[in-house]
């Protein structure tokens, strides 16, 4: 714990928000396997506050308004597999003849310095991805969640190839767009099925 203490003292303010999050995620996690959760989060795939009569999700291709390539694609598959990990939804491409259908936007993706050396150079940036995302009932044409620009943001270390724009880096970072997939599909499914 004092380890956690002192990086938490070091680090800027947004990895300072970062760290404690994971502390807290972490605290989350292991109280429960042993008690009682805090934080006022909970184990991925644990609940859903959704209807038990839902049981196949719709998950059209999400439209970019992007000029990054086939980002759409790669978000879209990625909470397509999110969704059926959690094991009780069959997923459906279409947004008829079915259930409830999830559909998404990628309104912006833009690349920021995040941090920066003693010469005010860049040391790591993050990605911020934003997008309008709705979860419809469409038994009773409810919606059930939304979120008309949620943000989703990701650090990742310069390297000395590492270009300026989103689409550039993410093109040349496989790793980098996988991770940043599927963090974002995670942090989407959880919420719909979760309601944190």
């Amino acid at each position: 714990m004092i380890a956690i203490d002192k990086r938490i003292r070091r680090a800027p303010k947004r990895r300072a928000l970062l760290a404690l999050a994971r502390v807290c995620a972490f605290v989350t996690m292991m109280s429960g396997v042993v008690g009682s959760a805090g934080c006022g989060y909970s184990l991925a795939g644990r609940g859903s506050f959704l209807p038990a009569y839902i049981k196949t999700i719709g998950l059209p291709l999400f439209l970019n308004h992007t000029p990054v390539f086939d980002i759409d694609r790669i978000l879209t598959d990625r909470v397509r597999s999110e969704l059926i990990g959690r094991g009780r939804y069959t997923v459906e491409t279409r947004a008829t003849n079915v259930d409830a259908v999830l559909t998404g936007e990628i309104v912006s993706i833009s690349l920021a310095a995040a941090a920066v050396n003693q010469q005010q150079q860049a040391t790591r940036y993050v990605i911020t991805i934003v997008a309008k995302i709705e979860f419809k009932d469409l038994k009773t044409n409810k919606v059930l969640w939304s979120n008309p620009g949620l943000p989703y943001s990701e650090e990742y270390p310069i390297t000395s190839t590492t270009s300026v724009d989103a689409g550039a880096f993410l093109g040349q970072n496989a790793n980098a767009q996988e991770r940043l997939a599927s963090e974002f599909a995670r942090a989407i499914v959880s919420a719909i099925l979760e309601s944190f």
